[in-house]
């Protein structure tokens, strides 16, 4: 059977100047997650990472907690939403991480603030009425993500890990289901950073096994580290 591994990165610096970089606490989601990795599934023959920081760093630490050294498949289709461009088209007063940063600090819970906004930003993205809008279309994305699947599924690696972000994972676990495009996203809020979406492939295509697994932060004193943004 072959195997493809989705991994969310670690958790990055929420409301930083940089968010595109792990916390201390996403760096050791990443460390904790390559120990359990490597105590309990097969190494991988292709590993493959998107193009954010948050990606590498979470696929260098996991991998070397795993003692694993495979060169690295780096495929643009496993990239993020631009949250900062959708915002900013939701709300232009809210252009650029500055003004962000000063919208969310005025919130009594800046994280569930981030999380209404972005999750209307989506909406208004998705519903195709303001494409004309955007660097880069709902449909185009889901198109590129979904061609990066192609292109490992294509391989002949039996064992796949890919390092990526929620919006990705969203995209194949809703398209292997043939759930409504337009409730992809649902897929993505809950997924936890770190997170395991492990898919079958077969000559029939990709089928969906696990969704949103975290077995290396189940033990009681590691609840701190169960984080989603």
């Amino acid at each position: 059977m072959r195997s493809l591994l989705l991994i969310r990165h670690g958790q990055a610096s929420f409301r930083a100047a940089d968010y595109d970089r792990l916390s201390p606490v996403g760096e050791e989601q990443s460390q904790r997650l390559g120990a359990w990795l490597a105590s309990c599934g097969p190494t991988p023959e292709l590993v493959a990472v998107g193009p954010r920081q948050r990606h590498l760093r979470t696929a260098e630490l996991c991998l070397g907690s795993a003692r694993i050294d495979r060169p690295l498949l780096h495929l643009e289709g496993l990239d993020e939403v631009d949250h900062q461009e959708l915002l900013a088209r939701l709300r232009p007063d809210l252009e650029g991480p500055d003004a962000l940063r000063a919208e969310l600090k005025q919130a009594p819970d800046p994280h569930r603030a981030f999380q209404k906004l972005f999750a209307t930003a989506i909406t208004r993205w998705i519903s195709g009425a303001h494409d004309a809008d955007y660097t880069l279309t709902w449909p185009r994305f889901r198109g590129n993500v979904l061609q990066a699947l192609r292109t490992l599924a294509d391989h002949q690696a039996k064992t796949i890990w890919a390092f990526t972000s929620g919006g990705p994972i969203a995209v194949i676990a809703n398209t292997v289901t043939e759930a409504p495009a337009a409730q992809t996203f649902k897929l993505s809020w809950p997924l936890v950073n770190t997170s395991l979406t492990r898919l079958r492939l077969g000559k029939q295509g990709a089928s969906l096994v696990t969704y949103n697994a975290w077995p290396h932060l189940e033990r009681t004193e590691d609840q701190h580290l169960v984080t989603l943004r």
